[in-house]
């Protein structure tokens, strides 16, 4: 367990300079990532592998996976600046799929909301699906808590150097990685433990299986629409889970309370 005290100097976090409880929270933070590595390798590698076959250079291929580290939103423009589309359109279908990130900032936000404004910036940067899970699955108190950044710190340094080193192989090595390897299924379905994991209510459940199916009918949608529909429509189908079983939970602790007064003498 991490404690809990007065927030202290806002340096830099720098793994030179870090404590004794912030080297254990840090090292946490791989630790609890671990897990994932595999599947983050593999769509690093499927990423790399598509950017290194469509029309980008190599240069342009390993700037864009420096620079965007947002594998859903690179596969989705590929194809656009294959077919030389507006640019409008590319950055149109780059934001529709990246729209979940601005719910997942707003779920960080009182989170590190002590911090300048520069360092909010590059915490959003290394943000991703499985870092803000994983993170909110430790349900950390908001605002300071010792070693919460360096617990985010360490899950975001192991994505980064996952992410890219496979990118990085995909790209310089496509010709060698054939597709019969089925890398992309591969990678899906080694996050699908980590979902599993996090349904840990029946509003969580509620919000998964309606995504699913929002997400699956709306496959078919131009500049992957279904990914964003399917965001909002979790949203909605949680909180409105969460309000049925509250005012459910309500209705039985007054009927409780009638029929224990209604017993009474």
């Amino acid at each position: 367990m991490l404690s809990r005290r007065h927030p202290a100097s806002r340096r830099p976090l720098m793994l030179a300079s870090l404590s004794d409880l912030h080297r254990r929270a840090f090292r946490e933070g791989l630790r609890d990532y671990s897990p994932t590595l595999m599947a983050i390798f593999s769509w690093g590698l499927v990423t790399g592998i598509a950017m290194s076959k469509s029309v980008l250079t190599l240069p342009q291929a390993l700037t864009m996976s420096l620079l965007c580290y947002a594998g859903s939103s690179q596969l989705a423009v590929l194809p656009l600046l294959a077919a030389k589309l507006p640019v409008w359109t590319v950055l149109l279908t780059a934001a529709m799929v990246n729209t979940r990130f601005v719910i997942f900032s707003a779920g960080l936000a009182p989170h590190f909301s002590y911090l300048p404004m520069w360092r909010r910036i590059v915490l959003g940067y290394f943000n991703g699906d499985v870092i803000y899970l994983l993170f909110q699955k430790k349900s950390f108190q908001t605002g300071y808590v010792p070693g919460k950044e360096a617990y985010y710190w360490g899950m975001a340094s192991a994505s980064w150097l996952s992410w890219q080193v496979s990118s990085i192989i995909g790209i310089l090595l496509a010709s060698m990685i054939p597709d019969k390897w089925g890398l992309a299924l591969a990678g899906t379905l080694a996050l699908i433990p980590v979902m599993v994991s996090a349904i840990n209510s029946r509003s969580t459940l509620v919000a998964v299986c309606v995504a699913a199916v929002v997400a699956l009918l709306g496959f078919d949608l131009p500049y992957r629409l279904a990914l964003p529909l399917a965001v909002l429509a979790a949203i909605v189908a949680g909180s409105g889970a969460d309000l049925l079983i509250e005012r459910a939970d309500l209705r039985r602790i007054r009927s409780a309370a009638a029929d224990s007064h209604g017993d009474a003498p």
